[in-house]
């Protein structure tokens, strides 16, 4: 059996109830074709978790970041404001990993995905900390507090422009020490390259 981690099983078939989704050959293809390659692992070492992906500095880590979904099957989502989801591109968001939240509502994003973590037996959210493609000395503190109230273990991903590939470089428990928390996660971070390089500088937690 996968070993667990973070007190999760992993996503192999031989120890999940969901069904991988398949990976398409043509995703791999498109990737290799602009040069990029995917370095994660075969399956989602955690059932559950949130995955920060950094460093976010370009409209092109979406599209990049979707194929290598695509390409490695992992059922990856996203959260979304919930007026995206309305009208006719609802069922398409949904059906590529979005996840409808009301911000609106005091504390309810927070709430609204940790609530997500506790109803679903897997979910594997990502999240690019930094809230924005410019260059920002702090990271939103979200995807911290919503680790921490839904009890998730952190994958951090990256999107490194030098190698042109797309990976993970770690897992972290968080304990509730941000200083100490973050520094882990920096260290993890350290030699990775953005679009932009100005915004791979080390990262500080921003608590709101």
């Amino acid at each position: 059996m996968n070993a667990p981690r973070g007190g999760q099983p992993c996503l192999a078939p031989r120890c999940t109830p969901t069904v991988i989704i398949s990976r398409h050959r043509w995703a791999h293809a498109l990737l290799r074709s602009f040069g990029w390659r995917s370095r994660l692992p075969e399956y989602p070492p955690v059932a559950k978790a949130v995955i920060i992906v950094y460093p976010h500095t370009s409209n092109w880590d979406f599209v990049w970041g979707m194929l290598v979904r695509l390409a490695c099957g992992w059922p990856v989502h996203w959260i979304g404001k919930h007026t995206l989801f309305r009208g006719p591109a609802g069922p398409l968001f949904r059906r590529v990993g979005g996840i409808p939240i009301n911000r609106s509502v005091p504390g309810g994003f927070v709430d609204a995905v940790a609530d997500e973590f506790r109803r679903r037996d897997t979910l594997l959210v990502a999240i690019a900390p930094e809230g924005t493609r410019k260059y920002a000395p702090y990271w939103k503190s979200g995807f911290y507090r919503i680790a921490l109230a839904a009890g998730a273990p952190v994958l951090l991903a990256y999107i490194d422009y030098a190698k042109r590939e797309i990976g993970l470089c770690g897992q972290i428990i968080l304990t509730g020490d941000s200083a100490a928390d973050m520094a882990k996660i920096a260290a993890a971070y350290a030699r990775k390259t953005a679009h932009v390089q100005a915004n791979a500088s080390p990262v500080r937690l921003h608590l709101e």
